[in-house]
């Protein structure tokens, strides 16, 4: 679909906007219910001396609001993250995952918890392990002191599969009592053990990594073309295949660290913002952050409303994302353009 340029500066400005306006709904929506108006009373009431009851304090403070701000970044990280790989690897079925990051923050998560550690324990060890698998893949993907996208992706393939394994053989050895349920309930992804201790581990590796991606979304569409004519263009390959691919992963560590694997988010929101704003990654990149955020913050919302037993996040995500995406691909014919 083309678009204007007055057009797309409207979505532009559609997409900053939209994410702070999804925060305040999300942020007053739940069991008890709060207007619009009365979330930004409570929310800044210490600002201006509003007055506020302990359980509206308790409810935004303390509840809400760090769940929402985890599954907002979470879901900004990961559009980010995975409109990055695709643009990197020229590949619209690539995800956060395609180096096996996930995979191995996952197994890191597993063994914390087989050994009924803490959960601050838990996200270390998972983000120390998801950053592991990443240097795994990249020096498995060196062949001759070079690298190579499709060696790159074979790595990340391998280690992927490698780490599901150990995941298994964790889950095996686990105790189905107590500590099995525990383990399959954190893999399918959940927000609410959010607190602000998390956010504080969890966030600075998310915000540098869209800070990197961003300042150098421009050039992943040179890093798409052939290596030779991106060579040609004075750009060194290595250091900016690294630097994107470092980013990226440090995004998905972190979000699998803090809220477990949350599917489907960096595969169909950048295939949406395509379709808005076309192929260029200095648009893709911004846009898929923004709906990426929005996503999330709603999909966290209806998974801890919906029902008396909160919802998985990854449940939700695939039960709205394949059959969405289902609608893009017979609508778009699986192109890019």
């Amino acid at each position: 679909m083309t678009m204007t340029y007055k057009n797309k500066s409207i979505v532009t400005v559609a997409l900053i906007i939209l994410p702070a306006l999804t925060f305040l709904v999300c942020l007053g929506f739940g069991r008890y219910t709060l207007g619009v108006t009365d979330t930004i009373r409570v929310l800044f009431s210490g600002l201006t001396g509003a007055e506020v009851t302990a359980v509206e304090n308790s409810v935004i403070f303390s509840v809400r609001l760090p769940r929402i701000i985890l599954a907002a970044f979470v879901g900004a990280g990961l559009s980010c993250a995975g409109a990055s790989f695709q643009g990197l690897f020229s590949n619209p079925l690539a995800t956060p995952d395609t180096l096996g990051v996930a995979s191995g923050s996952s197994f890191g998560a597993c063994i914390a918890l087989l050994f009924g550690w803490n959960l601050v324990v838990v996200q270390l060890l998972a983000l120390l392990m998801g950053l592991v698998s990443c240097a795994l893949t990249y020096n498995v993907g060196r062949f001759k002191g070079r690298t190579s996208i499709i060696m790159i992706v074979l790595a990340g393939m391998v280690v992927s599969a490698l780490a599901q394994a150990f995941v298994s053989l964790v889950k095996y050895v686990a105790d189905p009592q107590d500590v099995l349920p525990a383990i399959t309930y954190w893999l399918m992804g959940s927000m609410s053990g959010a607190g602000y201790k998390t956010l504080v581990l969890g966030l600075p590796f998310i915000v540098c990594g869209i800070l990197v991606i961003f300042a150098l979304r421009w050039r992943l569409n040179i890093l798409s073309l052939n290596e030779d004519e991106a060579q040609s263009m004075g750009m060194n390959v290595n250091i900016m295949r690294m630097l994107i691919i470092v980013a990226s992963s440090m995004i998905t560590a972190s979000s699998v660290s803090m809220c477990g694997s949350v599917g489907w988010v960096g595969l169909l929101i950048p295939h949406i913002a395509r379709m808005l704003m076309g192929s260029n990654n200095r648009t893709v990149i911004p846009i898929s952050i923004s709906l990426g955020a929005v996503f999330l913050m709603v999909i966290d919302t209806f998974a801890r409303s919906a029902s008396a037993a909160e919802i998985p996040i990854s449940i939700l995500t695939a039960v709205i994302g394949a059959p969405f995406f289902i609608v893009l691909l017979r609508k778009t014919g699986g192109s890019w353009a």
